[in-house]
């Protein structure tokens, strides 16, 4: 051969070494994995192009790079996997964490195998990586789903079990047993398994729903009472479902979950509600419960008495303004707003409730918030009493304490009024007894008898006077009836032509002809005499007398009016002694201030008053106000 065929065959060796290196480089870059070749020196001599986009890397960076200066990390345990690898031993796959860009975990699978030159020489390793971040995360998941399904199941009381049909063999596990208060060692065929049920329902109910599965392929879920090893009485839910295969019955697979706190619970709570609305049902008060938008969720059965149901039915769900008037049903709204919103409590409250029916019930009610676990009011709790009577019965005794007021005052007054003129007359008659004793001469004598004479008939007109006071004030069961008022006046006129005429007086009635009153007739007879006579008595000396009377409406009375022209009377002056006994006003020698007191008594004996207007030398006007109601 000679020296240029050498030279040329050297020449493509060399050549085809080129191609060759050229070629494992882009196989490499094509590699599907993350693949990086390192030599002895842990440098990165050739890596896939799926390397250098898995971990962010650019190409100026990586080659002839230390694989631990990349990851920026010095890992002994890394380091002796390799070195192992570079005497031929590859390692077992392991797995790291790697933060990406974001700074979040991504995991890694690692593979370590020796590299191998042509000659079969060790000259470094070749480093896979997977990405298995996606499969790590469904792992970590599944593993604390597992846990928390433990914790729960342990928690919660709730056991898994099964029945092998080719054993005939159950299997329990460790939260089934401790339910069943069993060692580890038991041997559970079915009949065992069934055996641990109460007898009668729970047993019956069991070993059917068994035979429902196992025949009919039908699941189940019961609430039934077990008996366990050492004897207690537990309820449980128990649920299964049979296993096939091929249509063909394999076994059954269950849980039972022991709920005998929470029955027991639900017992005593019940029990409570049953004491608790006993006792609110037989409350002698008002309670309901209102949500926030004042429905009532609550009633008790005195509430539902007085909305005038048979049952809580026909109440709840609704609000006031179902029952009440629209202006009563919004100031209970608007005071449930603001127990609501301020947390305030309103207690002993006095509330008058109107029904759509027009009837009045006066209560004394509290209302309460109720608030959940954060403070926040869900509604509140009414409470109500009934104190209508008690307001009648209140009214009643301020109304007799008023009378008796009243009568008191009047007695004081009567008793001043007897006393003092009883003194004067006394005084007087002793005064002329020791004047007529003393005197010599019979014309003076009988000068004093004549005065002894006139003493005696005023004694006998102030007793009179005083008798009818008296009668007044006793006469308060006179049954009053109706009268022709017109008429009465009329007649009362008639009574006093002659007087009338005598001074030249005008009486004009001015009342309806069919106008009727409730009186005591006796009494208005005086009354009109008394008023149309004074109205007479005191006249204006510059003109005739006129008396206009007439009658109108107001309220719950019949007024009668007596207008004169006369003398009028200075009520500043005099405005509250008017009515006083022996109160005279006028110079007039017929004066005796009693007709004005007797007229007053008599008008309040049938319950009605007297007012009265008045100008000097003007005239006056007496309303007389007559009850209608009692």
């Amino acid at each position: 051969m000679s020296y240029n065929h050498i030279t040329l065959v050297g020449k493509y060796d060399k050549m085809l070494k080129k191609d060759l290196k050229l070629t494992n480089n882009y196989l490499i870059k094509q590699l599907p994995k993350a693949t990086a070749f390192i030599n002895k020196k842990y440098e990165v001599i050739h890596a896939s192009d799926q390397w250098i986009n898995s971990f962010y890397f650019d190409n100026n960076d990586v080659f002839g790079k230390s694989i631990f200066t990349l990851f920026n990390e010095n890992n002994k345990d890394w380091k002796i996997i390799l070195k192992n690898c570079f005497i031929g031993q590859p390692s077992e796959l392991f797995t790291t964490k790697i933060k990406d860009q974001n700074n979040n975990n991504q995991w890694f699978e690692w593979s370590n195998i020796p590299w191998y030159d042509d000659n079969e020489n060790v000259i470094g390793a070749i480093i896979q990586a997977e990405n298995i971040t996606s499969r790590t995360i469904d792992e970590l998941r599944l593993k604390k789903l597992e846990t928390i399904l433990q914790e729960k199941s342990e928690i919660a009381k709730i056991g898994t079990w099964g029945f092998d049909a080719t054993t005939q063999k159950g299997n329990w596990c460790n939260i089934t047993k401790e339910i069943h208060e069993i060692t580890d060692d038991i041997d559970l065929p079915l009949d065992t398994m069934i055996n641990f049920y109460k007898d009668g329902f729970s047993r019956n109910r069991i070993s059917m729903a068994i035979h429902n599965a196992m025949m009919k392929g039908v699941s189940w879920s019961e609430k039934l009472q077990i008996t366990t090893a050492n004897g207690a009485t537990k309820w449980v839910v128990s649920t299964g479902k049979p296993i096939y295969k091929n249509d063909e019955f394999q076994g059954l697979l269950g849980t039972i979950h022991d709920i005998d706190n929470q029955v027991h619970s639900k017992i005593k709570t019940k029990e409570n509600e049953h004491l608790l609305k006993t006792l609110i049902d037989n409350l002698p008060l008002n309670v309901y419960i209102k949500d926030t938008e004042s429905r009532k969720i609550l009633v008790n059965k005195a509430e539902c008495e007085y909305m005038g149901v048979n049952s809580p039915d026909e109440i709840l769900g609704k609000d006031d303004f179902d029952f009440f008037q629209k202006e009563v049903a919004q100031n209970f709204r608007k005071e449930d707003i603001g127990v609501i919103k301020s947390l305030k409590p309103v207690l002993g409250k006095e509330t008058i409730s109107i029904k759509k029916d027009g009837s009045t019930t006066t209560f004394l009610t509290s209302k309460i918030p109720l608030t959940d676990n954060n403070g926040d009011a869900y509604g509140i709790v009414g409470i109500s009493t009934d104190i209508t009577h008690l307001k009648q019965k209140e009214e009643e005794l301020r109304d007799l304490i008023n009378v008796t007021s009243l009568q008191n005052k009047k007695l004081i007054n009567f008793a001043h009024i007897v006393s003092h003129n009883l003194r004067s007359h006394t005084a007087n008659f002793s005064m002329l007894l020791d004047f007529l004793v003393n005197e010599k001469e019979e014309t003076e004598k009988e000068s004093i008898l004549n005065m002894l004479r006139n003493a005696s008939d005023n004694l006998l007109d102030t007793l009179d006077n005083l008798n009818e006071v008296v009668a007044i004030s006793s006469n308060t069961n006179l049954d009053k009836t109706p009268i022709n008022l017109n008429g009465k006046v009329e007649s009362v006129k008639q009574n006093l032509s002659a007087y009338i005429k005598k001074n030249n007086a005008t009486l004009i009635n001015e009342i309806p002809k069919n106008a009727e009153i409730k009186v005591i007739p006796a009494y208005v007879d005086s009354i009109f005499m008394n008023f149309i006579t004074n109205s007479v008595k005191y006249k204006n000396p510059d003109k005739d007398p006129v008396i206009k009377i007439s009658m109108s409406k107001k309220d719950n009375y019949s007024v009668v009016s007596i207008t004169d022209n006369g003398l009028g009377i200075d009520l500043k002056k005099y405005g509250n002694k008017l009515f006083g006994m022996y109160k005279t006003f006028h110079k007039h020698k017929d004066s005796r201030g009693i007709g004005l007191y007797i007229t007053k008594n008599q008008v309040e004996a049938m319950n009605g008053k007297i007012t009265v207007s008045s100008k000097v030398n003007k005239g006056t006007t007496f309303n007389i106000y007559f009850n209608e109601e009692d």
